[in-house]
């Protein structure tokens, strides 16, 4: 497969939040939108963080080092924000949360790269949201992008990198946009419930489990058919950028959508994942930022919504 997506990417603009103590799994399953308590070491989740009104203020990859440590990556210009409000919840439960950002390093690996990181375990199956670990490191296995296997590589702070060829943080980027799986930041803060970013079908929503904040909201737009926004990939010509606002053709005064995350495409202009009104993505003809902003070429979300399975 002719791709840049082949090689070691430095992830140096990934955040880090440590959850350590004997209720660090329960703290976390009590605030976030998936299950922490059942979470298994050889497992990782997508998760988010939401407002009373079902809004995602964060969202996490996240997994155990052991029973009593957690660690949640996230988009760093939100971290701060995030830690001091989980901070608040803590009370009395026995948990500690930090900034473990330069505690560790963070590495993301894509095409065979993959499978040479894990190649001396013998019973790695390459499953997506499944955590390999060789020593102190972790090997977190990434939905796909176009096809092409992902992984974030972390381990603490000094460890050699693993080996392959130098991939661009852009080019990671655009294999983040590719993949279809959001990642929030401050310029979509609370601007979506999950489903709004697909959160539910890419595992990122746990329907089974106790309530956290918004939980009833986020219950409600995926029970009562209340759901009118989807995330879809899109391409344009000219830049885009989170938060950017999205017009159909035919009202060119209302927003129809916002870009939820944007990347250099490698043969040129912008690839986006996108999330809009699925009216307005069926009828087609959206552009960014007005009227007589950029045409977005749209494309259905890479992997099968909750509805379709």
């Amino acid at each position: 497969m002719n791709t840049p997506l082949q090689g070691v990417a430095t992830l140096t603009h990934t955040g880090l939040i440590r959850a350590q103590g004997t209720d660090a799994a329960k703290f976390l399953h009590n605030q976030l939108t998936n299950d922490f308590s059942l979470l298994g070491l050889s497992e990782a989740r997508l998760a988010g963080f939401c407002n009373a009104k079902g809004r995602l203020q964060a969202s996490f990859i996240g997994f155990k080092r052991s029973h009593t440590d957690i660690l949640l990556l996230c988009s760093p210009d939100l971290l701060a924000a995030t830690l001091k409000r989980l901070s608040m919840f803590v009370l009395r439960s026995q948990v500690k949360l930090v900034d473990a950002s330069a505690d560790f390093v963070i590495y993301g690996l894509a095409g065979s790269t993959v499978s040479e990181a894990t190649k001396s375990i013998a019973d790695d199956k390459d499953k997506v949201w499944s955590k390999t670990d060789l020593d102190a490191i972790s090997v977190i296995h990434l939905y796909p992008a176009d096809g092409v296997p992902r992984a974030l590589w972390v381990a603490p702070a000094g460890t050699s990198a693993p080996a392959g060829a130098v991939l661009t943080t852009e080019q990671w980027a655009w294999g983040e946009v590719r993949s279809g799986i959001a990642t929030v930041t401050q310029p979509i803060f609370e601007a979506f419930v999950p489903q709004m970013l697909n959160y539910e079908s890419v595992g990122g929503v746990n329907f089974k489990k106790g309530c956290y904040p918004g939980q009833e909201v986020v219950a409600r737009s995926q029970f009562r058919g209340t759901l009118k926004r989807r995330a879809y990939l899109a391409h344009a010509d000219a830049a885009l950028k989170a938060g950017d606002e999205l017009f159909a053709p035919d009202d060119a005064s209302q927003p129809c959508g916002l870009v939820v995350q944007a990347a250099v495409a490698p043969e040129g202009g912008f690839d986006a994942i996108v999330s809009m009104q699925i009216s307005a993505f069926e009828a087609a003809g959206v552009r960014a930022l007005g009227a007589d902003g950029p045409l977005l070429s749209l494309q259905p979300a890479p992997y099968p919504l909750l509805a379709d399975i």
